[in-house]
């Protein structure tokens, strides 16, 4: 196993005895502005507790496809059970939204190894499928998302609006008056009454619109080819020709470059001292988290499990997508035309807020990034 200080491992020890387990990692840390849980995406899959899977079991026929079957599997129970409970005679609306969520990680795991291993795999096939996946996995995504930041939102406003600003948020300028401290908190409670109404109608709707556009796509011609192939994909995987026996070279080499990709992305994010208002550097956090997830699910497919001394890194770059997306929101409804001064005015301490917890979400990143080496390249 390669030590933290090189790079992530994808590759097993050839010569672990049966039964080992990887390096025990760090505990997942928290920081300051982790003010609520994200939903991470999907719980990783435990390790396997057989160990790390040997380099010669590591071919597509071995590995790569009992992966994406058992995926396609999972794909399609979950299917079933959202059926299930979303029939007009069952109330359980939490069971339906358990399985739309795992509806959502077996699809992203289907399509994102389609992508990592695509040289192994029929080409055609699957780009035709991980293209279909992602679109429904963001079509599923975006009701769950919608209602993550508005109570993401309404529970900072409350606390913003309470009798005293929190200092880390609220820090002014040395020398100004009890006065005009007590008139901002005046005009924040004011208007955060106002803008969590604001906030609710506006992402309500967006969420109304958003499960009738699952819902309409669910039962759509499209979705149906989707599950038709991932039925099958359930009994067979198209490898490419000549692919079924190759080597371990086959797996490990494109599992390595999934890696190196991340590394470099890490490795190229802003300093941490630079201005957390600075909203043209979120691209480069978001990548780092879909190569962070294109890793994981590499990680999956070649040592048998999840690398856990990634999970708090994960998380925090969740929490960071949550952030960025919910000041966005903040400040979407403060350019709504005609609305008064102190709406406004909370919707951007709103705003500011955000950006904090954006900047929060960073510094837990650095912190619980295991591999210290490629972050110390400016």
């Amino acid at each position: 196993m390669r030590r933290p200080d090189q790079q992530t491992t994808t590759r097993p020890t050839p010569d672990a005895a049966p039964g080992t387990t990887p390096d025990t990692p760090p505990a997942e840390a928290t920081g300051p502005g982790t003010r609520r849980t994200a939903d991470t995406g999907g719980a990783a899959r435990s390790p396997d507790p057989a160990g790390p899977r040997p380099a010669g079991d590591l071919t597509t026929e071995a590995a790569l496809a009992p992966y994406l079957r058992g995926q396609a599997a999972e794909f399609l129970r979950s299917l079933r059970l959202h059926h299930e409970h979303s029939a007009p005679a069952d109330s359980g609306g939490h069971d339906a939204a358990a399985a739309t969520r795992a509806l959502r990680r077996s699809a992203r795991r289907i399509s994102g190894s389609l992508h990592t291993f695509r040289a192994a795999l029929d080409p055609l096939w699957a780009d035709q499928l991980r293209a279909e996946l992602a679109w429904l996995s963001g079509i599923l995504a975006r009701e769950h998302a919608y209602a993550n930041r508005l109570t993401r939102l309404v529970e900072a406003l409350h606390q913003l609006s309470g009798p005293a600003l929190p200092a880390a948020r609220g820090v002014r300028a040395a020398g100004e008056s009890a006065t005009s401290d007590a008139q901002g908190r005046a005009a924040l409670g004011v208007g955060a009454a106002r803008a969590g109404a604001l906030l609710e109608r506006r992402l309500t709707l967006a969420r109304t619109r958003s499960h009738s556009a699952a819902l309409q796509a669910l039962g759509s011609s499209r979705f149906h080819a989707v599950a038709d192939a991932v039925a099958l994909l359930a009994s067979d995987v198209p490898l490419a020709p000549g692919t079924a026996g190759r080597t371990a070279e086959a797996l490990l080499e494109p599992a390595e470059r999934a890696e190196q990709r991340l590394l470099t992305a890490v490795a190229a994010l802003p300093p941490d001292d630079t201005e957390p208002y600075n909203e043209a550097q979120d691209a480069a956090w978001h990548q780092a988290r879909l190569l962070l997830r294109l890793h994981r699910y590499a990680h999956e497919v070649v040592l048998g499990g999840a690398d856990p001394a990634l999970t708090g890194a994960g998380h925090a770059l969740d929490l960071h997508r949550d952030a960025v997306e919910a000041a966005g929101a903040a400040a979407a409804a403060a350019r709504t035309p005609r609305i008064a001064p102190a709406t406004a005015y909370a919707l951007g301490v709103l705003h500011a807020d955000q950006r904090h917890e954006v900047e929060a979400a960073r510094t837990v990143f650095r912190e619980t990034w295991p591999y210290a080496a490629a972050l110390s390249t400016p």
